[in-house]
């Protein structure tokens, strides 16, 4: 699942943690970028994309790996060989970019316009298309906490994974998934399932130019996105 920061991607990720049929990763290309390599299942490292890849595939042999990544770099490995997209079933999730780039900003005040993500993945979501010659499924996070059931059940019926309606709700708490970056996923570890935050920020796209900068830049992009969303 691909996806920009602020998405509802990690609630996504704690409701496949909590299926338990399938390896979770989290954001592990975000991870090599920042430290240099990945800490994965089963014990095994990656320092390179073309390694983690790799790794990926051999965790996937045993059962099905559902990765989250986030779009806050720009991974060139992946833009330079989109072949190597071809094996993977790609779904991303969207969020209104209004509400999002306040939430960013509420974290991380020093965002830059390319890291808000909506631009690099509408070209994510074109190579993967390009690549395994299939629309990639396009999930709105504005339905799926309206209507988990209806969105999960359509996720599972793209991937080919079995419906399971009784990991739609968890246990609230922190993850040693996302340990690394607990302030930007402290909605989700206070969830026990999908839920309609609508935060209020002092910054917003309404009242500050620089916000509303990045905000004209990504609506195109999010707008192409989700015509292809549930």
């Amino acid at each position: 699942m691909w996806a920009h920061s602020r998405s509802a991607s990690t609630a996504f990720l704690r409701m496949m943690i909590e299926r338990g049929d399938v390896t979770v990763v989290h954001e592990p290309f975000l991870a090599l970028t920042e430290e240099g390599e990945v800490r994965l299942p089963e014990g095994l490292t990656a320092r390179s994309a073309g390694e983690l890849l790799a790794l990926l595939a051999e965790l996937g042999r045993t059962r099905p790996v559902f990765v989250k990544e986030v779009l806050d770099y720009e991974y060139r490995y992946l833009l330079d060989r989109p072949g190597e997209l071809a094996e993977i079933t790609h779904t991303f999730i969207v969020r209104d970019p209004r509400q999002t780039i306040g939430s960013h900003h509420a974290v991380k005040p020093t965002v830059t316009c390319p890291e808000i993500g909506y631009e690099r993945l509408h070209q994510l979501f074109e190579l993967a298309r390009g690549a395994t010659g299939r629309t990639p499924l396009v999930l709105r996070a504005e339905r799926l906490v309206r209507e988990p059931a209806a969105v999960v059940e359509a996720f599972c019926s793209y991937t080919g994974l079995p419906f399971l309606p009784e990991a739609l709700t968890w246990g609230a708490g922190e993850r040693p998934e996302w340990q690394r970056h607990r302030a930007w996923h402290a909605d989700a570890a206070g969830s026990a399932g999908f839920h309609d935050r609508r935060n209020v920020y002092a910054v917003t796209v309404d009242n500050d130019a620089r916000l509303k900068s990045f905000y004209d830049h990504h609506l195109p992009f999010y707008e192409r996105l989700v015509q292809h969303a549930l």
